[in-house]
């Protein structure tokens, strides 16, 4: 969410095409910030999109929005954010009169929980954790400039301390107090995938996945490479119009259905909306700061060339200031982040499930909209390379296989075997010194 209020800080109506503006988005005071997001959540998000309306799955049940927000009066009048900012900010922005940026654009939806995993996979959460916690208690960083300052103070305020009382972010309590094992509870149970790097501090096993029950998507990935390889199979054969063609909408369809279903199950009666929205806007925070050269990374000589660089590249050298390596895909996780957040609420919304439209995937002869095949392509083309799955490699070898011509979708869905381990929630898999105890299958 807060690089949406970048975006918003430039362009009001998102409609200009301007470059966002992180540093007035920082200028901000935190308390500010803490009451847009609240107001970002009565608008309802993704609930409130037309294709919702029509097929009323998202969330799990839209009145979660409505039944957890502040009471209208008290958030418009009492505890308004005030956040409009006029001009580049060189000081903190000025308390605005109503409305808040976005909140009279109709409803803004938040990031897919897929957003935060992939973002925070990245390791970017524990390099800049590190970050702030050196600024906080010595000098032994670059001194910061006061942009830089006011970073590390919102920073702070923000996340890494206990959110204001009856906050819609307020994830945190006596019976959870955690908050990075409350991130991982909910990427297992959404994607039954783990973080590739250990848990910061003295955490002991794996208690994120402790009384979850059969609330694990263990299956997510294995449906997901497998739509990854039919979308494949698909775009090569897009313009076949001669020889024998073996892409299948209703199997794309049926994934995408089924993938949906999953993801649903998660879902019911408005579970994981709040973590959801909480963990996408925080990720979001740190994604935006190494986005750009903002003033936190000009002052650790972490610049990138600008709005041209790429925030991998910012990371890694930010990273190098304080020991910790990101992982050599932090790039493509980045880009992939973006990417698969809105494929995965147009999955969930049930809008690729009918054959017809699942060709969208991967039809650009003859398809209105194309982009959606190309925003395919780079996924799988992204996938690929961060996972190591040859999705493409796989495809062709299946069309070349000896013993006849092969069927283009198995007669049922592919159970796991030894070369894809799948993690049982009751018997933690040992750590390893990197990947925390998560197999290649099921991560990033």
């Amino acid at each position: 969410m807060f690089r949406t209020l970048a975006q918003l800080i430039s362009d009001p109506t998102l409609k200009g095409g301007l470059a966002p503006d992180p540093a007035t988005t920082f200028a901000i005071h935190p308390i500010q910030l803490s009451r847009w997001l609240e107001e970002i959540w009565a608008g309802g998000g993704v609930a409130s999109w037309p294709q919702a309306s029509a097929t009323p799955k998202a969330l799990g049940d839209p009145a979660v929005i409505d039944r957890l927000k502040l009471p209208d009066n008290l958030r418009d009048v009492g505890l308004r954010s005030g956040v409009r900012p006029t001009s580049p900010a060189t000081t903190q922005p000025a308390f605005a009169g109503p409305p808040a940026l976005g909140v009279d654009l109709g409803p803004l939806p938040w990031e897919h929980m897929i957003y935060p995993y992939l973002v925070e996979s990245t390791g970017i959460l524990q390099i800049m954790a590190e970050v702030v916690r050196r600024y906080v208690v010595g000098e032994t960083l670059p001194t910061p400039s006061v942009a830089t300052v006011a970073w590390v103070r919102a920073t702070e305020e923000l996340f890494f301390r206990d959110p204001p009382l009856f906050h819609v972010g307020g994830l945190t309590s006596q019976l959870r107090p955690d908050a990075e094992v409350n991130r991982r509870n909910a990427y297992w149970r959404m994607f039954g995938c783990d973080l590739p790097h250990p848990p910061r501090g003295p955490i002991q096993g794996q208690p994120w996945k402790q009384d979850t029950g059969p609330g694990a998507n263990l299956r997510f990935i294995e449906l997901w490479t497998d739509l990854l390889r039919q979308v494949w199979v698909g775009i090569e054969n897009d313009r076949n119009q001669v020889g024998a063609n073996p892409t299948d909408p209703n199997y794309v369809g049926y994934l995408c259905q089924t993938i949906g279903e999953l993801l649903r199950l998660r879902r019911r009666g408005g579970l994981l909306a709040r973590e959801e929205f909480a963990y996408g806007a925080m990720l979001s925070w740190f994604h935006l700061t190494v986005e750009f050269d903002t003033a936190v990374v000009e002052d650790l000589s972490a610049g990138a060339g600008g709005t041209g660089g790429n925030p991998a590249d910012r990371l890694a050298a930010i990273g190098t200031r304080v020991g910790i390596v990101p992982p050599r895909h932090a790039r493509e996780l980045f880009e992939l982040a973006d990417l698969l957040s809105p494929v995965l609420w147009f999955v969930e919304l049930d809008q690729f499930s009918a054959p017809a439209n699942a060709e969208l995937l991967y039809r650009s002869f003859g398809t209105p909209n194309p982009p959606i095949r190309a925003t395919m392509n780079r996924i799988i083309d992204l996938w690929q390379s961060a996972t190591g799955d040859r999705i493409k490699d796989s495809a062709v070898t299946t069309s070349r296989s000896a013993g006849g011509a092969p069927q283009a979708q198995p007669t049922r869905l592919p159970t796991p075997t030894s070369s894809t381990p799948r993690f049982n929630p009751a018997v933690p898999a040992p750590l390893g010194p990197n990947a925390n105890g998560a197999s290649a299958a099921h991560r990033p």
